[in-house]
């Protein structure tokens, strides 16, 4: 059980709620810190002082004051209202982030928020209903207000949920399992729809699953060092040492490891090549830039999770209720727009290197990977389909922070796109996952005929691994399932349990 308002969230922790269904509960301290601040709405709701959210309208609305008798009415039309989101359906473990990262942010007591309706929320969440959120709508700035309204209407008891597949009305869900519907009070709608939660949830789960691929792509590189019989020197860690950032000194390490006591490095020991081709040689470089990227990402989403982007704010100690911005997405959709990039090149690299394996004139190894060329394709379209996926992320790195569109009659005259940087993020991660499996089953090929001569310590692992997965092409066959094996391999992490059970753990 995970208690929310006590303890900063982490990304293991989010992973847990989203993926393995640990239950959460919220802690005394975050239910006391939910009643001060709605004794201070309270207090507001009687004085008929003119406060944004709680006796005013919305956006170009703010001066429109709302009477008594409207504003709970006027809460429950703000949800509807935003709920314009399209599109598919955001996956259940992007929306299962998003509840928690909304009961975590609305646990610290700033948002004037009932504490019956943030458990609500909770109930929610430990009862595995997956509300459906429509994945586009949100512009990043005054919150994720279209997807969290979506959320929101389920709590109401509107809203839709899925069950078996299929998506169905909300309510008869909700009763079926004892949860009552709310009625929001004073600012309630408000405070449920106003801030970064959706781009920050696929945010997170997007910096858990670059983690693997970091890896991944240290150990198919690795693999391809080997099939194309590079060499170790130019991950020697004094080269890392004397331009000490830390990526390059883990890449450098990892590959290390991985090549460890190889008697395919060793049989070619003396060659005369002097020195391999960039997208060999540069790993290191190429790979660390991406860690680094990925480095700076985190602390950015690591204290997005754990802060309040509400509006207004709420402050209990002194009964103020502040108007400000902490709901504008920027903060998240620079990162993202950063990581998609580090991403990406992870892709562009690993293509560059199946195609050097698939070139005989390149690689010294049968041409694209086969022993009977010309009746036999081989491995030849493995590149196209990595070449289509590489160019398909290079459009999808534009950068979505730099285009902003004025929205409510000008009042909200910039906006972040920070939830399309991170859902960009999660399609570009997809893309280079499929490529890494490609270079994976090519570098494999590639060792299959460097018998009987044994790839590293980590490597042979790994190859063993990928035979045991997919048998060697020898004639050609359709190789979409092959791809589709070693990317599920790729993403449960036997393909890293294989290589770090053999060696140590690698670094990111």
């Amino acid at each position: 059980m995970l208690g929310i308002g006590d303890q900063p969230l982490g990304i293991d922790d989010i992973v847990r709620v989203a993926r393995d269904h640990e239950r959460v509960e919220l802690t005394a301290s975050a239910l006391a810190k939910l009643a001060a601040s709605r004794a201070v709405v309270d207090q507001v709701v009687q004085s008929e002082k003119p406060v944004y959210g709680i006796n005013t309208g919305f956006g170009e609305f703010t001066r429109v004051h709302i009477p008594q008798a409207d504003r709970e009415r006027l809460q429950r039309n703000l949800v509807l209202s935003h709920c314009t989101g399209v599109g598919e359906r955001l996956p259940e473990d992007v929306v299962r982030a998003m509840m928690l990262l909304r009961v975590n942010s609305l646990s610290f007591g700033y948002s004037g928020i009932r504490p019956q309706v943030v458990q609500a929320l909770v109930d929610i969440l430990n009862a595995d209903i997956y509300p459906v959120v429509p994945c586009k709508g949100s512009v990043g700035a005054s919150g994720d207000l279209a997807p969290l309204a979506h959320l929101a209407a389920v709590i109401l008891g509107d809203g839709f949920v899925v069950v078996d597949g299929r998506e169905v009305p909300a309510a008869p869900v909700l009763d079926a399992v004892g949860i009552k519907p709310v009625s929001l009070a004073a600012k309630e709608g408000l405070a449920l729809i106003n801030g970064t939660q959706v781009m920050c949830a696929i945010a997170a789960l997007v910096c858990y699953d670059a983690r693997r691929l970091m890896k991944v792509a240290d150990i198919a590189a690795a693999l391809s060092l080997e099939a194309l019989r590079g060499t170790r020197a130019a991950f020697d860690p004094r080269i890392a040492a004397i331009r000490p950032h830390q990526g390059q000194m883990t890449t450098s390490v990892n590959v290390l490891k991985l090549t460890e006591d190889s008697q395919i490095m060793a049989s070619h020991k003396n060659c005369d090549k002097v020195q391999d081709a960039y997208s060999l040689r540069c790993v290191s470089q190429v790979h660390g830039a991406s860690k680094d990227a990925l480095r700076r990402t985190l602390e950015a989403v690591d204290v997005e999770v754990n802060s309040v982007t509400d509006n207004p704010i709420v402050m209990p100690d002194t009964g103020e209720i502040i108007s400000g911005g902490n709901f504008h997405g920027q903060p998240i959709a620079l990162v993202m727009d950063y990581l998609k990039v580090a991403i990406a090149e992870l892709g562009d690299i690993s293509e560059r290197r199946i195609n050097r394996l698939l070139d005989g004139h390149l690689s010294s190894l049968p041409a694209f990977l086969t022993a009977n060329p010309g009746v036999n394709s081989g491995l030849m379209i493995l590149q196209y389909t990595a070449a289509s996926l590489v160019s398909e992320n290079k459009v999808l790195c534009h950068p979505a922070s730099c285009d902003s569109i004025p929205t409510s009659a000008e009042q909200e005259d910039h906006v972040s796109m920070g939830t399309i940087a991170a859902r960009q993020a999660r399609e570009i991660l997809e893309n280079v996952t499929y490529v890494l499996a490609a270079e994976l089953l090519a570098a494999a090929q590639g060792i299959d005929y460097l018998a009987p001569l044994q790839a590293g310590t980590g490597t042979a692992a790994v190859h063993q691994r990928i035979r045991a997965l997919v048998p060697h092409l020898d004639n050609d066959r359709t190789l979409s399932p092959d791809i589709a094996t070693i990317r599920e391999a790729v993403i449960d992490g036997s393909i890293i349990r294989a290589a770090e059970d053999s060696t140590e753990v690698l670094g990111v």
